[in-house]
């Protein structure tokens, strides 16, 4: 793998924002092809969550800002444009990495007024996107947790997190942990194009299964369902049923939600695949980032009813319910600093997952 340093041949490529000892790299490697990380040394890393006093978490860690996993639908986009970079192509391609995470929170941890509060990862970006098997800022980060016996959750689409399996159960014998793996649909060429940089479906079911089987109880969140793609009653089925033999805990649905940044890359999106939908998401999504109150109620009914079929909750070691309006969560997914404050995502109804 070779690394290239353009910090000092090309010095518009690191924005002014990230400070002066920020360092820029681009990889000359299929993998990494097309990606740019700017390295920084965060200022912090225990984030407290906007308007904590309305949610059911208040603290997180995102080593990352930016994913190669390229979800067109990431509501994490908009965060971006707070960094003065692309929601679209630049989300996906300029990644920033906190190289100095894990030591910061350590330090962070042993603090005289940290109270030992739960933490959540993944809320905003994955800390298992693809640039993790470069940086390996998670085994120091688990570590740092375990060591502290502080209780923690993640949401991942990577595989990547089998890496850490050994730290998860060391951690979990020492406090309580939170897994929940995001798998929204089985469809293959949906998945293809809507979520191109993440592990496929069955991948990521793999990833349930192994932790069922090393005593990590593991939740899906069956995000995002996504209207008149992967929300026909067979579909719901496939998916809960695929979700089911995969060993977890729980599955949880959430609808599709289309805030600013995540909107417009996900409409051009939308245009260029399934233009014949272009009008009915004008009407469904046109005064809103929300579907319709009575679209998300009867998705929700339908997977709580195939979870009972199948003998799985709808909520459990996954996912947590605290009901209020979803624009009451809109506040927590506010600007981050440049050393990162965590957004969070509403689900149905209000539904806010705290993954715990």
């Amino acid at each position: 793998m070779r690394w290239q340093n353009l910090s000092d041949r090309d010095t518009a490529a690191t924005p002014a924002l990230f400070g002066a000892d920020a360092v820029t790299r681009t990889v000359d490697t299929p993998e990494f092809r097309g990606i740019t990380f700017h390295e920084v040394r965060a200022r912090t890393i225990l984030n407290r969550v906007p308007g904590a006093s309305r949610m059911p978490f208040e603290w997180t860690v995102n080593p990352y800002r930016g994913c190669s996993h390229a979800c067109v639908y990431c509501f994490a986009r908009r965060t971006h444009s707070y960094l003065d970079l692309d929601t679209g192509i630049g989300f996906d391609t300029q990644i920033v990495v906190k190289v100095n995470a894990p030591e910061l929170l350590r330090r962070e941890l042993a603090g005289p007024r940290w109270q030992g509060d739960h933490i959540a990862m993944g809320t905003n970006v994955d800390c298992y996107q693809r640039a993790e098997g470069r940086y390996r800022l998670m085994p120091g980060i688990l570590a740092a947790l375990r060591d502290h016996a502080n209780p923690f959750s993640l949401l991942t689409k990577g595989t990547l997190i089998l890496r850490d399996l050994e730290l998860l159960r060391e951690a979990a014998g020492r406090t309580r942990v939170g897994v929940s793996v995001s798998v929204g649909f089985l469809d293959q060429e949906l998945w293809r194009t809507v979520e191109p940089g993440t592990p496929a479906p069955p991948r990521r079911l793999e990833v349930v299964r192994t932790l069922a089987a090393h005593g990590i109880p593991c939740g899906v969140l069956m995000a995002p369902v996504i209207p008149f793609l992967s929300d026909s009653p067979e579909q719901l089925r496939a998916t809960v049923r695929a979700v089911a033999q995969a060993g977890a805990a729980s599955v949880t649905p959430l609808v599709l939600h289309l805030r600013p940044g995540a909107r417009e890359w996900f409409l051009q999106w939308l245009t260029a695949h399934h233009p014949r939908l272009a009008g009915r998401y004008r009407m469904m999504y046109g005064g809103s980032p929300y579907a319709p109150t009575w679209y998300q109620r009867k998705i929700t009914r339908q997977v709580h009813e195939l979870a009972a079929e199948y003998g799985i909750g709808p909520f459990g070691p996954g996912a947590h319910r605290n009901l209020r309006r979803p624009e009451q969560a809109e506040a927590a997914a506010g600007p981050e600093s440049t050393a990162g404050t965590a957004g969070a995502e509403a689900g149905p109804e209000g539904t806010q997952l705290t993954l715990l």
